[in-house]
């Protein structure tokens, strides 16, 4: 099996039942197997993995490179730059529909959205309400809103008024 790193995959090509997993996190699971990568500039690189980041920067041990056109290299350790990774060519014996299995617990989105008022007060360590002075913004946003609530009325009782001023001035004529 070969993995390649292609930003336009569709969801039928991305493994058993169109799931989805980061090649980062599948690589990860590959620790302790000896695989073959080829980089982006053509050279082979063969090894066992120790280590895969989150920016798919791969640690390998017992390393043989072997540089386009020139003679192989083995090293006891290197590590590769993930954006430098062209294709993985996984072991033979590697059963891709364990592999496959994202079993890594899922981060919840955050509480507040991005940029709310809500989100860089509880970043600050406000929030909580605490003893005396929080909660004001609440207050705040309560008194808008019923502000805009009673102008709103007015605004509805005005039009009904002059409604029923025009019907009733119609129907004298």
């Amino acid at each position: 099996a070969v993995l390649t790193q292609s930003p336009r995959q569709k969801a039928e090509d991305l493994g058993p039942a169109g799931i989805t997993m980061k090649l980062n996190r599948f690589l990860g699971k590959m620790v302790n197997e000896t695989v073959t990568m080829e980089l982006k500039n053509g050279t082979q690189v063969s090894g066992t993995i120790t280590a895969v980041d989150s920016s798919m920067n791969t640690h390998l041990k017992q390393v043989k490179v072997t540089v386009r056109h020139k003679n192989p290299v083995s090293m006891a350790y290197l590590s590769i730059r993930g954006a430098n990774i062209r294709y993985v060519i996984l072991p033979d014996h590697a059963d891709l529909n364990i592999l496959l299995i994202d079993d890594a617990p899922k981060q919840n989105p955050p509480k507040y959205p991005a940029g709310s008022k809500k989100a860089k007060k509880a970043a600050a360590g406000g929030g909580g309400g605490g003893g005396g002075g929080g909660g004001g913004g609440d207050r705040e946003r309560d008194r808008d809103r019923d502000r805009d609530r009673d102008e709103t009325a007015t605004a509805t009782a005005a039009d009904e008024e002059a409604e029923g001023l025009a019907t009733a001035e119609a129907m004298s004529q």
